[in-house]
């Protein structure tokens, strides 16, 4: 059975985030902000290790004593990019940094990812930049809560919104989307937050249309066999699942009109944003949309400065070792973008500075 949103939020129990989703049907939720699967703590197939269960975090003033040295890296669903990228990098940090080890996970990504550094669970974690900025501000999933020990380490690269239909769908515009039945996203990322803001900026609100809480790769199954009209992806560009997509089907990406990006990213932690038509072969012009970015969070009260500043250190200058297609987009220059009022973690901040970035 097909999930409607119910519920997909964080509150706080007693100083614990409980992030929960209550859905119809059976079967799994959740799923990277770029990928497909649901939110355990398997472990990937590289074989690394490291405790799942690191020490938990210390509510009171932070001393060398709360700091460990076996990390819980939190990625998002096996079929995206944040969990090879994610495990990638865990190999390189213990390649490269004495002493410790670094077990890569597959997580809900973003807002599982944050709530779980908050609860002491987990050490680092990738995330979308305006879901960071919620979590530090107590808004959106985590309205009411503020995460008071996230480290920002820098963007990776941009995410773009990605409005997917299928050209049997006819819909030509994101305003024929009304009244449709619309992917929203996974449980436990920030795709939902931008969705809602695409649709709203086009005079679709909350119960204009049928929502649906799905992974990526679930969303892309149900469009394929007609149980679903659209599916909103924040994805890196391009990405490699569309054009798996394509070679199937006629698939056509709605774009957001320049001015109504402008506007979104106006008001909102989004970037207005042009995917080139050369990014993808069923493209034949330019595609405006907005984006979001990357990003690598670290505990501030679990992750020393000293290990925060060698591990920034290897996501920027061993970026070139990433096999993925977002390896080269990573770039020391870039890394600043999207921070908002993200504090950095002061492991970063020294190495920034010492880098001319500060």
């Amino acid at each position: 059975m097909m999930r409607r949103i119910r519920a997909a939020r964080a509150i706080a129990l007693v100083g614990v985030v409980a992030l929960g989703v209550a859905a119809c049907g059976g079967d799994d939720a959740g799923s990277s902000d770029d990928g497909d699967t649901a939110a355990t703590e398997q472990d990937p197939d590289d074989g690394d290790n490291g405790d799942d269960d690191a020490d938990d975090g210390d509510d009171g003033d932070v001393d060398e004593g709360d700091f460990v040295t076996s990390l819980t890296f939190g990625t998002g669903g096996t079929a995206g990019v944040y969990f090879p990228l994610g495990t990638e990098y865990a190999n390189l940090f213990e390649e490269h940094i004495d002493g410790i080890t670094v077990n890569a996970i597959e997580t809900g990504a973003s807002v599982d990812n944050l709530g779980r550094i908050f609860q002491g669970e987990m050490q680092l974690g990738l995330t979308q930049n305006n879901t960071a900025i919620e979590a530090v501000n107590g808004q959106g999933e985590f309205e009411g809560l503020e995460l008071d020990n996230i480290g920002w380490l820098g963007q990776l690269y941009p995410e773009a919104a990605q409005v997917i239909t299928l050209e049997s769908g006819g819909y030509e515009s994101i305003e024929d989307l009304a009244g449709q039945r619309i992917s929203v996203g996974p449980p436990g990322s920030g795709t939902r937050a931008v969705a809602q803001a695409i649709l709203s900026a086009h005079g679709i609100e909350d119960g204009d249309y049928e929502a649906f809480e799905e992974s990526f790769g679930d969303a892309r199954s149900r469009l394929q066999d007609g149980n679903l009209d659209a599916s909103i992806e924040i994805l890196g560009v391009p990405a490699g699942s569309l054009d798996e997509l394509a070679a199937t089907h006629d698939v056509r990406l709605l774009p957001i009109e320049q001015s109504i990006a402008e506007d979104i990213a106006g008001q909102t932690d989004f970037e207005a944003y042009t995917i080139p038509a050369d990014a993808y072969s069923f493209l034949d012009e330019d595609i405006s949309t907005v984006s979001v970015f990357a990003g690598v969070a670290a505990s501030t009260t679990q992750v020393s400065p000293d290990l925060a500043y060698e591990i920034t250190k290897i996501i920027y200058e061993h970026s070139g070792d990433i096999s993925l297609a977002q390896g080269g987009l990573i770039n020391l220059d870039d890394a600043l973008l999207g921070q908002g009022n993200l504090d950095l973690h002061p492991g970063a901040q020294r190495y920034f500075e010492e880098q001319g970035l500060l």
